[in-house]
Parts: structure tokens; C-alpha cells; sequence
């Protein structure tokens, strides 16, 4: 039953999404941090219902579009993207757009909030940091579920990894973050496995350090020490390589990913295109199994060439997993397995794919949300509290905060560079 299409969900664009001001909504906590914006708690004093609530400096976007070389405003599409690609979600893995924010000084939007923070999260409070064969098998059909109406659309997500992939209220994945996704006009076909004569190198091949945009957009608060991996399995942060969104009929050629992700024919640049999720998962699924990615390196170079030249080292007796794994990690996108041979893999036997979602029990129910009393009653003043964390020390402004608020700021900018695996940077 692994071919079986999903018929559950729609493909209709979301128009009726809520224009959101600061006086509707209560901000509990800040939750995250990034190159541009800030991320907050936050509840709706309407319906009291919990948001993540993204949030950038108007200042901001204008400074790196001026600085950036592009004069098309690049950047602000960039920003827009994301908002755009979200309202036209109907889907049980992905988020919901409650709302959009605009002010003179900040721009941002809301989606639901997930109480059970994100999968590498979840897998680094397993005993051995890795998760069983029948764990895996459920985050990995939901993920195909979410990736498939995903392309259906025309979308490319491109930064498939667990710290995207977090988990919702009643256990089940919320994929977030579509800051590096593009669309496609139509689904191409695999990918040539050799370089066409039209395909280009990326014109912006700049990189940039980040994480995850939403990888606290679920959690309670902020990373603790234990959340940290020993040194010999530690995270320094998840790099991913960007570029400019493009748009493109069947490639796009842009250079972009997160590096222990990303597949060959993005360091390539012969242009990419869905399979370059499919590698991702592939990565993914060895990380949960193995408790490490497949092709890390001391730096990114040897990342790199490890990517492009080595195999996966798949230790253990052949399953149908470790197959699995093998087929979606294959170097040559024309040869590597897509949706139809994912699905019917024997390692989804069984799997009815119409009703994952709704029959499908979750491994893991994230505990009831954090009382709601141990939040401070006046909320925080989010265009203060964003421009506070995001003072150079030039402006001359001086930003008052209570005593929590003060803390806040000092964790997130203070401690920004000595614990870079805490914070999120998009």
C-alpha cells in the first residue's frame, strides 16, 4: 500500500489570515534568538491560545538588503517568502498561520505553538542518543507525508534536518522553518546525473553561520546545559550555506542547505531540485539511528568531500532501514530513490499512508504545557525588547527592562558566541 496517494489534504491557498497587532497578543517569554529577529511566546488574549510569534527589525532588513549586492529586493522577498509559502498551508505537519504583524518598527507573524521542542531534542534524551528501528519508522512516514505535499505545491523545502522537525501538543511532527525553501514552477524530473551545459554556478556563493529559525519556536525556554552534547558529539552549530531564493521551471541553482545536510549536487552547483530532500531525509534517518550524521567533518571543506566522495558507513546487519538509508543517500540524483519508491520501501510494509496522521499513535506525548502563572502578568514589550537585543551600543538609546526581561537580553546576547548550539540564528 506504499503507493497509495494521500488524499487528505488540500491544495488551496489560506486567504483569510488574521492581520495581528501587539495589543491582541500577550508576550510570555522570549523564546529565541537570530541573526535578524527575535522569537516569542506568546498568548492570544482572545481565544488564550499559545503562538510562536517571529519577529524582525524593520532596521534590520533594510541594513542587509543596502549591504547586499543584489538592487531587485532580493532581501525583502527573502523576508516575505516565508509568509507566502504559509498561507497556503492546509495540512496536519505543517504550521498554521495565525497572523501576520506589521509596525514602523518590526515585522512578523505567528503559527502554533509545539510544547514538545524539536527532534534532536527529543533524540538526545534517549539513553543512548539514538532512537529504535519502529520510532524511527513513524517520524520518518510523517516526514515523507509532510515532504510530499510539500513538492506537491512546487515547493522545495531544502533544509530538512531535526532541528526543524518539531513536535506538536499531540506528539505528532510540525516541519517549520521556510526561510530557504523556493518553489518550482512544476515537478521536474530527476535530476540528469550529469552537469548540463545550461546549468550555472550560484552568483551569491556567501555563507552564512545559522540555525534553525524555529529551533526554540517549540520549546518552554531556553536551553539548559544538559541539552548540550559531550565533546565528541557536539553540535557547534548548524551551518547552513545561503543564498538568494530562486525561481526556476525545473533547477534552481542557488547554493543553500544546512552542511551535514546537504546533498552533492548543491556543492556541485549543477542546479537542484526535490531529490535534494530525499538526501536530507537520508541524513536524517542515519542520525537517528546512529545518534551522528554520516558525513561530518573536522571543518566544512572536509564535510564537504566527505559528502561528495564518501559511502555512509551503515554498521550493523542489513535491514530494510539501513537500505533504505543507502538508496536516499545516493550521490547521483537520477539514481537516487524518490516518493513512490520511498513509500513502497519495505521498510514502510504496512504503512497505510492515508491514515498515518489520524490512526498513527506518537512515540511521545510532550508533557502538559508550562503553567502559564509562572510567566510574568504585564507580558514584555516586544518592539523594546527586539531592539534591546539587537542594540550596537551606538544608537544612544537606552532600553529600561524589569529583572527578568534584563536577564533575558543578557542570555541572549551575552551568551551568544560561548554557547552557539543554544540559540537560533535566521
Amino acid at each position: 500500500m506504499g503507493g497509495e496517494a494521500v488524499e487528505w489534504h488540500h491544495h488551496y491557498p489560506r486567504n483569510d489570515v488574521l492581520a495581528l497587532s501587539l495589543q491582541q497578543m500577550k508576550a510570555l517569554s522570549a523564546v529565541g534568538r537570530g541573526a535578524k529577529g527575535v522569537v516569542f511566546l506568546v498568548e492570544n488574549e482572545d481565544a488564550k491560545e499559545l503562538w510562536a510569534l517571529k519577529v524582525i527589525l524593520r532596521g534590520n532588513i533594510e541594513k542587509k538588503h543596502k549591504d547586499s549586492a543584489a538592487k531587485d529586493g532580493s532581501e525583502y522577498r527573502r523576508v516575505s517568502f516565508e509568509q507566502q509559502v504559509l498561507r497556503q498551508f492546509d495540512h496536519r505537519l505543517l504550521p498554521k498561520l495565525r497572523g501576520s504583524l506589521s509596525t514602523d518598527k518590526i515585522v512578523g507573524y505567528a503559527i502554533d505553538f509545539c510544547p514538545g521542542r524539536d527532534l534532536n531534542s527529543l533524540r538526545k534524551k534517549q539513553t543512548e542518543k539514538m532512537f529504535s528501528d519502529d520510532i524511527i519508522r513513524f517520524y520518518a512516514a510523517e516526514l515523507v507525508l509532510a515532504l510530499e505535499y510539500l513538492h506537491d505545491l512546487g515547493i522545495v523545502y531544502r533544509d530538512v534536518k531535526p532541528e526543524n522537525i518539531m513536535i506538536q501538543e499531540d506528539g505528532h511532527i510540525m516541519l517549520v522553518d521556510f526561510d530557504l525553501s523556493t518553489r518550482l514552477s512544476s515537478k521536474s524530473p530527476p535530476s540528469s546525473p550529469t552537469t548540463s551545459t545550461n546549468s550555472v554556478l550560484p552568483q551569491d556563493s556567501s555563507r552564512r553561520k545559522r540555525t534553525s529559525s524555529f529551533r526554540w519556536w517549540c520549546s518552554s525556554g531556553f536551553a539548559s546545559d544538559d541539552d548540550s552534547d559531550t565533546p565528541s558529539n557536539h553540535r557547534p552549530s548548524s551551518n547552513s550555506v545561503f543564498s538568494a531564493e530562486s525561481d526556476s521551471v525545473e533547477k534552481s541553482n542557488s547554493f543553500v542547505g544546512t552542511e551535514e545536510y546537504v546533498a552533492p549536487e548543491v556543492i556541485l552547483g549543477n542546479g537542484h531540485d526535490f531529490a535534494v530532500d530525499w538526501w536530507s531525509l537520508g541524513v536524517v534517518l542515519y542520525e537517528m539511528l546512529y545518534g551522528v550524521t554520516p558525513f561530518r567533518g573536522s571543518n566544512r571543506k572536509e564535510t564537504f568531500y566527505r559528502i561528495l566522495s564518501k559511502e555512509p558507513d551503515l554498521v550493523g546487519e542489513q535491514t530494510p532501514l539501513r537500505d533504505l538509508i543507502r538508496r536516499l543517500l545516493e550521490k547521483d540524483p537520477g539514481q537516487r530513490i524518490s516518493m513512490d519508491g520511498i513509500k513502497a520501501h519495505d521498510f514502510f510494509k504496512g504503512v497505510r499512508w492515508r491514515s498515518v496522521v489520524e490512526i498513527a499513535r506518537p512515540p511521545f506525548i510532550p508533557p502538559p504545557e508550562t503553567d502559564r502563572q509562572d510567566f510574568e502578568d504585564k507580558g514584555i514589550d516586544v518592539e523594546q525588547f527586539t531592539e534591546g537585543i539587537f542594540s550596537d551600543g551606538e544608537s544612544g538609546k537606552s532600553h529600561e527592562y524589569n529583572g527578568i526581561q534584563t536577564a533575558w537580553v543578557e542570555e541572549l546576547n551575552g551568551q551568544e558566541g560561548s554557547k552557539p548550539n543554544n540559540f537560533s540564528f535566521f
